[in-house]
């Protein structure tokens, strides 16, 4: 595991080992010394459950306090908060590594595992504010001296801006990155964020839908279900309550383990592949009041955000609806793009835990983020508002590989024409009139894009493929120099299919409908080399489900930072089915039709070089 991001807390190895390595009580360790401590947190009845069963009680935290040499009542130092990702735990090498490392720069450190995980009692909700974030606001208290751990142990060691108040900041990626915001969400004594590949609405993350969206990344309807994502970490979960239910039966219900109720009911509605109107409403409900979207306009503490290029769970667009939610109420924010996400990693650079804090610039970026907001250090500068990795300037260094810019988005963006012969042009008199057909396989997905958890675990993926048949594609001509697409394309689509128009059902009264028989559709974009060969840009792709195919409709993909060399050709393409994702139901024929008077489009958000104007287009 030496060169993965810290940040991927689900894995093989998870699947497989314990997680939970205590620390001896007071263990002497080169500039800190490490005590393990439990606090049982009184969340309160019925905080978020819908039957008794999943009342919220109290739950006991698991956690360990990292106390720097020399911090005392006289010499008071800043703290951090961090917490595992799903799946892990507080002494999880990437967790526990992490504390150290911040610790041996003279912060106190109180690391816990969330609830539901490891030796944290109380079932998984999903970082909901109501639980999760009150669970670390009250490690908050002991951090400010407002309570002791249930030994006895209190923090008067840590910077205080008042009464029970202390200079924390938290930091933690995926699971532990929503923990932030929601815990600053109820808690505004909480000064510095760092979520890391995190997600803004769950919604969006587990059954995204790229089209008709209200806000963000939020969609008015239920797209298509990532069944590969949801399924690891949904037995995952199951996993941890099962390992502590000798000692928490209260974890387990019948049929359901580790979650409430309602999640268990939501996870088999899903698996069913149906949405039936109500149930539907109600279930996507429950999951966006536990996520980020619901409750950023509560959150006032400086926030840098970091989201992983490399990454099919939580996208960049995720981090980019947090963060413009967060600028536009006047929230300290920055964004930085990093390579590592859940997908994997091949930058090769350390992982925070293992030096990343002072060698890379992402570490750097953080130490200075919070050195600058809990330590009043002016001299650390925050850097600007948006940073990106280039994976083709990497042999210019780790530094250099990042680009920067004073605001998102960066660059322009250029339109391009979705012309009937299959090519991409880039005028409108270019587009020369045909159409074109696809139909889906009844059962089975027609494309291969992942498999999610194997390139997790660092296996060897096939390259992606589209049977034959079943999706159609626009190609440019050959860049005469390189284009450097930056952010999230975007495609107007208009299409045919009148089966799904038969089958669709709309909500025009605003509530959500049986969309069962809606056409769904998935987008995305390839790279083609002279050679021919074919790369799925971070095997992306964005499922679409279409309100009422009688009508245009604009398809956001996932955003990506990306380069196309020059001689490459950029390939759009819509497909029938995707192997991580379940599709559509029954046989739903497509037709794409253009003509210079009406045709689709594709936007493309470009920092350095573009397509030509006048290029000869050729397939």
């Amino acid at each position: 595991m030496s060169r993965r991001p810290w940040l991927v807390a689900l894995s093989t190895a998870a699947l497989l080992l314990p997680l939970g390595l205590t620390a001896p009580a007071h263990a002497e360790t080169p500039g800190f010394t490490t005590a393990p401590l439990e606090f049982t947190v009184d969340l309160g009845p019925g905080a978020t459950a819908r039957n008794a069963a999943d009342a919220p009680r109290r739950c006991t935290v698991d956690a360990t306090l990292y106390r720097p040499d020399g911090a005392d009542a006289r010499h008071r130092v800043p703290a951090l908060i961090t917490t595992n990702g799903f799946g892990g735990a507080k002494d999880d090498p990437a967790t526990a590594g992490l504390a150290e490392r911040f610790a041996e720069r003279g912060y106190a450190v109180l690391a816990y595992s969330g609830l539901g995980f490891g030796k944290s009692g109380c079932r998984i909700t999903l970082d909901d504010p109501r639980t999760d974030g009150r669970a670390a606001s009250a490690l908050v208290d002991f951090l400010g001296g407002g309570r002791a751990a249930d030994d006895g142990t209190r923090a008067g060691f840590v910077t205080r801006d008042g009464r029970h108040d202390p200079r924390v900041g938290m930091i933690g990626g995926s699971y532990g990155g929503a923990v932030q915001l929601a815990t600053a969400s109820v808690d505004d004594r909480v000064d510095a964020l760092v979520p890391m590949v995190t997600w803004n609405d769950l919604t969006y993350s587990l059954v995204p839908n790229n089209t008709a969206r209200r806000t963000g990344v939020t969609p008015k309807l239920p797209g298509a279900y990532k069944t590969q994502w949801t399924n690891g970490f949904y037995f995952l979960g199951q996993i941890q309550g099962l390992k502590e239910l000798a000692t928490d039966p209260d974890r387990a219900s019948l049929g359901c383990v580790n979650f409430p109720e309602e999640m268990c009911r939501t996870k088999r509605m899903l698996d069913s592949g149906r949405f039936p109107a109500g149930r539907t409403q109600e279930a996507m409900r429950m999951i966006r009041d536990a996520s980020p979207v619901s409750y950023l306009h509560r959150v006032k503490a400086p926030t840098l955000l970091v989201q992983g290029q490399n990454d099919t769970l939580f996208n960049l667009n995720e981090a980019t609806a947090t963060y413009e939610t967060l600028r536009a109420q006047g929230t300290e924010t920055r964004m930085i793009w990093q390579e590592p996400g859940h997908s994997g990693a091949t930058s090769g650079e350390p992982a925070l835990h293992e030096g990343g804090l002072e060698s890379t610039y992402v570490g750097k970026r953080i130490t200075a983020w919070f050195d600058h907001h809990l330590r009043d250090d002016a001299s650390a500068d925050t850097g600007p508002a948006f940073a990106w990795y280039r994976d083709w300037a990497a042999e210019d260094g780790p530094e250099r590989a990042y680009a920067t810019s004073a605001r998102f988005p960066a660059g322009r963006q250029q339109r391009l024409y979705l012309s009937g012969d299959g090519t991409l042009v880039t005028s409108r008199d270019a587009v020369r009139r045909g159409s074109a057909t696809y139909r889906n396989w009844p059962l089975l997905p027609s494309s291969y894009s992942e498999n999610s958890l194997l390139a997790l675990a660092g296996g060897q993926l096939p390259p992606p493929r589209d049977a034959e048949g079943t999706h159609l594609s626009w190609r440019t001509a050959p860049l005469t120099a390189p284009m450097d697409v930056v952010g999230a394309p975007e495609a107007r689509l208009r299409v045919i299919s009148p089966e799904a128009e038969r089958t669709q059902q709309t909500g025009e009264d605003g509530t959500v409908p049986d969309v069962t028989g809606n056409l769904v559709l998935f987008a995305k974009v390839y790279d083609l080399a002279p050679d021919g060969s074919r790369t799925l840009v971070k095997r992306l792709v964005a499922p679409a489900r279409v309100e009422d195919v009688t009508r245009p409709f604009t398809v956001t993909l996932p955003a990506l930072a990306h380069r196309y060399e020059a001689g490459h050709r950029l390939e759009f393409v819509i497909a029938a089915g995707d192997s991580a994702h379940y599709g559509n139901r029954g046989v739903k024929p497509v037709t794409v039709a253009a003509g210079p008077g009406d045709t689709g489009t594709l936007d493309l958000p470009v920092t350095g070089g573009g397509v030509p104007s006048g290029a000869a287009a050729g397939r």
